[in-house]
């Protein structure tokens, strides 16, 4: 399957998305996350990435020779460039700029194995996004590998994704001994392929994207300021996190700087909920209206708050 999308932020199936992403860039961007059901690194998808998708029985799974499929078709193209498969299933033009990368899921009896292919992406929109929303988190969910990009319409200005699919398609034809008809299909079509509508349901859920990330700890500081007279204090704050909901939070301010109960209730109330911005700033809004210790405290509550909601992207 050859496929194009727009711009979207893919994690791995085993990937933390506040270590991957910038999330709050995205948001306002208006670029959607999506974790795949495969392992793998975090990619980024647009206009300008193909996607090739190999499915196969697990009997005759090779992602070698996929990736074979897809470096001939290039070398056919322009024979004169420099591409070729890594031991790490990726593939590299020029012998240093990542082109292509690889993630793979092998079911029971049946398998698949996709790549990405940067024809003609925006590679600065690809930097901006894949910086992490929050660098203090300790997780064993898969990291990706940073590698430089290039796209190869940069190599070559002819090489435009149209012409890199067909050829592509002639020689996985080759390879496979099939027709080469290329036939258009609607991903979304539920009579075509039944169960489609629940299943994107679930891959589209704060519970499948965010919720299924790996138990994550954060410890970082955060840094309070005053105007008036100006000055700085540093606050400590620990979490723990599960399935995206905070299991523990400690919130630790001096105590000249605010008082200790209201940063203990803070911590408290953000226990049980969701490690997002939305979900905190909502805690933060129904404990601030219950402040009644006056205007400089509950300023001052306001911008721990508000440190805490950044911690979150």
């Amino acid at each position: 399957m050859l496929w194009r999308n727009g711009p979207a932020v893919v994690i791995g199936r085993h990937q933390n998305p506040w270590q991957e992403c910038d999330l709050r860039l995205m948001r306002s961007r208006g670029v959607p996350l999506a974790r795949r059901r495969s392992g793998g690194g975090t990619v980024f998808h647009d206009q300008g990435n193909v996607n090739l998708t190999f499915f196969t029985s697990k009997k005759n799974y090779d992602r070698q020779r996929n990736l074979r499929v897809v470096t001939t078709a290039l070398q056919s193209l322009r024979p004169e460039l420099d591409i070729r498969a890594t031991d790490r299933l990726d593939i590299l033009l020029n012998g240093r700029y990542k082109i292509s990368g690889t993630a793979a899921k092998l079911g029971r009896t049946a398998s698949y194995h996709h790549c990405t292919l940067l024809c003609s992406a925006d590679r600065a929109l690809l930097s901006a996004l894949l910086k992490p929303s929050c660098p203090d988190i300790q997780s064993n969910a898969t990291a990706s590998i940073p590698s430089p990009v290039t796209n190869l319409l940069d190599e070559d200005p002819t090489l435009d994704p149209d012409i890199i699919l067909n050829a592509v398609v002639r020689q996985y034809s080759t390879e496979f001994g099939c027709s080469g008809l290329v036939r258009p299909i609607d991903p979304s079509d539920e009579v075509m392929f039944p169960g489609i509508d629940k299943m994107e349901e679930e891959l589209r859920s704060w519970e499948w994207r965010f919720g299924r990330t790996p138990r994550f700890s954060i410890h970082t500081s955060l840094e309070l300021r005053d105007d008036t007279p100006p000055s700085c204090v540093t606050a400590a704050l620990s979490m723990e996190v599960k399935n995206g909901v905070i299991e523990r939070c400690e919130v630790q301010v001096p105590s000249h700087w605010l008082p200790e109960e209201l940063c203990e209730e803070f911590g408290s109330l953000l226990v049980g909920s969701r490690f997002c911005p939305a979900n905190t700033a909502a805690v933060a809004a129904t404990m601030l209206r219950s402040v009644c210790e006056g205007k400089e405290v509950e300023r001052r509550l306001h911008q721990l708050c508000q440190s805490v909601i950044s911690v979150m992207g």
